[in-house]
């Protein structure tokens, strides 16, 4: 059952992280590395007691390489990504951060690990990027800032070198103990920003509401559900799957925070989903070819 739920908690998860740039909109005034630390903060602590709690976490046997890679690419993501979400919408920087992302995947899968994606895998990624592109290129959005796009790039280099790293980690370690030892270390990185930058902001209610539900909900809860499917679900997969990501950013930009999408942005918002929804009935028939296979 588990199994056959991989791919749509990687969605729930992807849907959860897609609320993180407009609940930023609402702290506007905080910037992007203390929101990244709060985020790390308050999400790391939450899943190592859980962890904990649960008896799941063991601090023995850890490999050491890809937890480290895990650890700064996350520490990296948080203040690429609210910079690109500041810079130029929440829309725009969310596409750009995550819509990239597949790109980077593949290309490490294949020339580090060489695992070749398959051509299902070609064809979804194809469709959703090319939907994120068009939506990139919204006339009715904030305008494109080149440094804005940079650092969407560079949150799509590191969400795709964590999600690499988390899918070794959660083979030998359970999924909720991995993500828990990454985000503690990641944390542990941007944790002299405390003491460098105002926090302040974190005493007022509505900046505290915001650090809660990007850090409980977008981050501990998120993070759980996207390692729990990675188990069973490849990288290069998930993070395509996380293209849901922009998809809900995109709507909630549209109907919460009040941007515009024009008729061609409509069109790259199908093209995303159809990317999304060809992904998931291609590994659903995949695993009952080996549930069948198996009987």
């Amino acid at each position: 059952m588990r199994q056959s739920l991989a791919p749509f908690m990687i969605l729930i998860a992807a849907m959860l992280w897609g609320t993180a740039g407009t609940a930023k909109s609402f702290a506007s005034d905080v910037d992007s590395i203390s929101m990244g630390v709060a985020r790390l903060v308050i999400g790391g602590i939450l899943l190592m007691a859980i962890a904990v709690v649960t008896r799941k976490m063991t601090f023995k046997g850890w490999p050491v390489r890809p937890l480290l890679i895990g650890g700064v690419a996350m520490a990296l993501f948080q203040p690429f990504f609210f910079s690109a979400v500041e810079l130029t919408g929440i829309a725009v920087g969310t596409v750009v951060s995550i819509g990239s992302a597949p790109v980077f995947s593949g290309m490490i899968e294949w020339l580090i690990f060489k695992v070749k994606p398959g051509r299902v895998w070609w064809l979804s990624t194809f469709l959703a990027i090319t939907g994120c592109i068009i939506l990139m290129f919204n006339t009715n959005a904030i305008t494109v800032d080149p440094m804005g796009i940079l650092a969407g790039l560079g949150a799509g280099v590191s969400f795709a070198s964590f999600t690499m790293s988390n899918s070794r980690l959660v083979r030998t370690h359970d999924p909720i103990a991995s993500v828990a030892m990454i985000f503690c270390l990641s944390a542990l990185l941007l944790s002299p920003f405390l003491f460098i930058n105002d926090m302040s902001w974190m005493t007022e209610t509505n900046g505290l509401l915001v650090a809660l539900h990007i850090g409980v909900l977008a981050t501990a809860l998120a993070y759980f559900l996207f390692s729990s499917g990675l188990t069973f679900v490849k990288s290069s997969t998930a993070v395509t799957l996380s293209l849901a990501e922009p998809l809900t950013a995109s709507l909630l930009g549209v109907f919460l925070v009040g941007e515009t999408l024009d008729t061609l942005s409509w069109v790259g918002l199908l093209m995303l989903l159809a990317g999304i929804v060809i992904l998931v009935m291609q590994s659903r028939r995949s695993r009952q070819r080996t549930v069948n296979g198996r009987t």
